[in-house]
């Protein structure tokens, strides 16, 4: 049975990005893709588990050669986001998924250990509250990505609409981590204002909070907020901010503070946005503009 430090579950997809200006792009996306590729900069043993149609293999390629290992759970359809940017504003898209590659059991789960499972899903289409039970009665350490919650897909638009997730909790209550934005946020504790939403999720029993928004990260823990500013220079690669952001956090969190992981997945994110697609840069790379980068660490 393989060991890891942290195995990375969902859906793996192919996005269309249409910009404000009106150019549209087609690209690799999804929560494993971007999160994985982050978590793999640091030298920490990373697998994926998704699913995806036969003839679409080709979206793992990345992760293969970035030394991830991939699971692959046979679908019909590839999971498919069409993402629309009506205004200059990065955070505010519209989303639809046209395809979806279904949800995941603990049936077809491969045998494996590892330090921590992270669910990143980009909507409800992909995991149940059953799932995630299962997973913690087999001793698994969770981490939660809300997006998977609060993005309900509308069956027959196929249109992605946030909404309230009532179970909200009891997931929190099975995880050590959890990672929402601030438009998440706002939906699920009903403020916007970050660290009074981290505190909040706190009570419903996060261990570690991190919030993303446009100009930075905050993660709360035991009450105490840190923040990190990001340093990206240009926003081209938006997409798969917050999945890149906490893919660093998690794998620098396995070996180090909170203070020291929050700055590493700050830097390691705003190279990425500078650039579309996934991560594509060295750890030197990360540290490098950590040593010459400038903003606030702690709240």
């Amino acid at each position: 049975m393989k060991k890891y430090d942290i195995v990375f579950i969902g859906h793996v997809t192919i996005d269309e990005i249409v910009a404000f200006e009106g150019s549209a792009r087609g690209v690799s996306g999804g929560a494993p893709l971007f999160g994985a590729r982050a978590a793999a900069v640091t030298g920490k043993k990373i697998a994926v588990i998704t699913r995806i149609a036969k003839e679409d293999k080709y979206l793992i390629e990345t992760l293969e050669k970035a030394g991830v290992d991939v699971y692959l759970q046979s679908a019909q359809n590839t999971t498919h986001m069409r993402v629309v940017h009506p205004s200059s504003n990065v955070d505010e898209r519209l989303m639809y998924q046209t395809q979806d590659a279904g949800f995941f059991t603990i049936e077809e789960l491969p045998s494996f250990e590892a330090n921590l499972v992270h669910l990143g899903a980009l909507t409800d289409r992909e995991f149940t509250m059953e799932f995630m039970q299962e997973l913690k009665e087999r001793g698994f350490r969770l981490s939660v990505d809300m997006q998977g919650f609060v993005r309900q897909v509308d069956e027959a638009s196929r249109i992605i609409r946030f909404g309230d997730v009532p179970v909200k909790q009891a997931i929190m209550g099975l995880t050590d981590f959890v990672k929402l934005d601030v438009v998440e946020a706002k939906i699920l504790t009903g403020t916007d204002n970050i660290s009074e939403a981290a505190a909040i999720c706190e009570g419903w029993g996060s261990r570690e909070t991190l919030i993303t928004r446009s100009d930075g990260i905050l993660v709360q823990s035991m009450g105490k907020d840190y923040f990190e500013g990001f340093s990206n220079r240009s926003s081209a690669g938006r997409t798969g901010r917050g999945d890149t952001t906490f893919g660093a956090f998690l794998a620098r969190r396995l070996d180090h503070s909170i203070e020291e992981s929050i700055k590493f997945a700050a830097f390691l994110a705003s190279i990425k946005m500078e650039t579309s697609g996934p991560f594509n840069g060295t750890y030197e790379d990360v540290l490098q503009r950590m040593r010459f980068g400038s903003s606030d660490s702690l709240l």
